[in-house]
């Protein structure tokens, strides 16, 4: 008789204590290469998620006077244990996201890099002075924190998301309440258990776990001050309306539609090598990922060698040695990829390569969807118009490159761009023109390091201020400014001032 194997559960974590749910809806957590149930994740009660914010309102009270070198060390000490948990991390992510293990590894890394950003905010939470600015006066700001602040992640990068998120509202002084996907929240509670390992206190970070209940309670609590979301941009555009009438601060990265150009002076190995890279690298599911490419004038006699650079891609599981792309995160995502690829040969584009269907040995149940290309697509399709999330390649062509920045710049989102090119002019010119808030120069994926922000434009983002850098700093933050004139003990006074000029 073979013994039921016992699921475990994914914990909430409130107050420094990992707690099981009293709920009673739960969803599978589910390695999309094989469908075996990894886990189950609690939608969270209300009393719980209650209890998540009352604790971090507790906590801020000691928090934000924690001296600035504490926090720093933490952070220290916290990208220090990452680095040593680097393989299980990724392993983790592995099996519950279905990316390859480099990829894995690279998304953990990511996250990382900021982490080590956090380390610094000695240096980033620094106000201004200006001696004198009146007989006597000097004026000077401080830069505090906010309170409870609280981050809703997506499936795609479970966690480089929530360490873009966390830590520099912790590291600033702030207490956090995370809700990180339920596809695949086990990473991040991996990662969460190392942050108090770290020393972050009890009540500064707490987890919840839930849908559309988690989100819009995040977005209603009256102790939650900012919210940071990553994710679709119909529940983005729902968190930033809701939450901005909440009187909350919010920032919102949303849906993309990415491009590149390619004109015909670019290095032709290297500009093939990097579009096949980043159109299906993570099986299409980055929000930086380059969906749609414009051949301009000559590069589109390269279509053939794109198409057969594509075909050498391994459709495998993401554990699995050698894989390139590794499977979709769910049933449903691969339904609804298959349902837009049919769309595509519907509305007259050229599938030069079907990705459908592919045969992987030993994970016959794997939502899988190997690398697709439509060329002939013209931007009243639903291929283009719409974010599909997989790896699936749009091809158009344009006659001169500004007539590809119109494309790029008529299209609502703006994200990413790419443009491969030999010449300065023609980079220089792309990028004062394009209208997107990152631009890559034969750099496929143009996301920016910590030290600068990511900025994301138009129809991908909400809010005004952007994840991680010096603009995440103002936006976990808020400035006080002090004006002060100290008198001299034998100063005579002077007659009454009855206007507010200081001189």
């Amino acid at each position: 008789m073979t013994a039921t194997r016992s699921i475990p559960t994914v914990k909430l974590l409130i107050n420094g204590e990992f707690v099981e749910s009293t709920t009673s809806e739960w969803r599978d957590v589910i390695n999309p290469a094989t469908q075996e149930v990894l886990a189950r994740v609690p939608f969270a009660t209300q009393d719980e998620m209650n209890a998540a914010v009352a604790s971090a309102k507790a906590a801020f009270k000691t928090w934000r006077k924690t001296p600035i070198g504490a926090r720093a060390r933490i952070f220290l000490k916290y990208q220090q244990l990452i680095r040593e948990n680097m393989k299980e991390l990724a392993a983790i992510l592995t099996a519950e996201q279905g990316k390859t293990l480099p990829d894995a590894e690279g998304d953990v890394f990511r996250g990382l890099e900021v982490v080590e950003h956090a380390a610094g905010i000695g240096n980033l939470q620094l106000g201004e002075l200006a001696n004198n600015v009146a007989g006597g006066v000097d004026t000077y700001t401080l830069l505090q924190p906010l309170g409870v602040c609280a981050g809703i992640t997506p499936f795609n990068f479970p966690a480089m998301i929530p360490l873009w998120m966390f830590p520099m509202a912790i590291a600033t002084g702030n207490t956090f309440v995370l809700k990180p996907s339920e596809q695949d929240p086990m990473v991040t509670m991996r990662l969460a258990e190392l942050a108090l390992q770290a020393g972050i206190p009890p009540g500064v970070l707490n987890v919840i776990h839930g849908g559309a209940e988690a989100v819009n309670l995040i977005c209603d609590h009256p102790d939650i001050k900012a919210v940071s979301f990553v994710g679709s941009t119909k529940v983005g555009t729902h968190v930033y309306n809701r939450a901005s009438q909440n009187g909350k601060r919010a920032q919102c990265m949303m849906g993309a539609k990415n491009h590149a150009i390619v004109l015909p002076d670019a290095h032709k190995q290297q500009t093939l090598n990097n579009l096949v890279g980043s159109a299906f690298g993570a099986a299409g599911q980055r929000c930086m990922a380059l969906p749609v490419v414009i051949l301009v004038g000559e590069a589109q006699a390269w279509l053939p060698e794109l198409v057969e650079k594509a075909k050498t891609l391994k459709v495998n599981a993401g554990c699995e040695p050698g894989t390139d792309v590794g499977p979709v995160v769910s049933c449903a995502a691969l339904e609804r990829i298959n349902g837009l690829i049919e769309r595509g040969v519907q509305e007259g584009a050229e599938l030069l390569l079907d990705g459908r269907h592919p045969q992987v040995a030993g994970y016959q149940d794997g939502n899988f969807v190997g690398p697709t290309i439509f060329s002939a697509v013209s931007t009243d399709m639903t291929i283009y118009k719409e974010e599909i999330f997989g790896p699936v390649l749009c091809v158009l062509q344009a006659a001169t490159m500004d007539e590809a920045i119109a494309i790029i710049n008529a299209n609502p989102n703006g994200n990413g761009t790419a443009l491969f090119t030999r010449s300065g002019a023609a980079a220089r010119h792309f990028q004062e023109e394009i209208d997107v808030g990152q631009v890559g120069i034969n750099v496929p994926i143009p996301v920016p390091v910590p030290t600068f922000s990511f900025t994301g434009s138009r129809g991908s983002k909400l809010g005004d201020l952007g994840p991680y850098g010096k603009q995440v700093v103002q936006f976990y933050t808020q400035t006080k400014t002090v004006t002060q004139r100290w008198f001299d003990e034998d100063e005579v006074g002077g007659p009454v001032n009855t206007t507010i000029t200081l001189k």
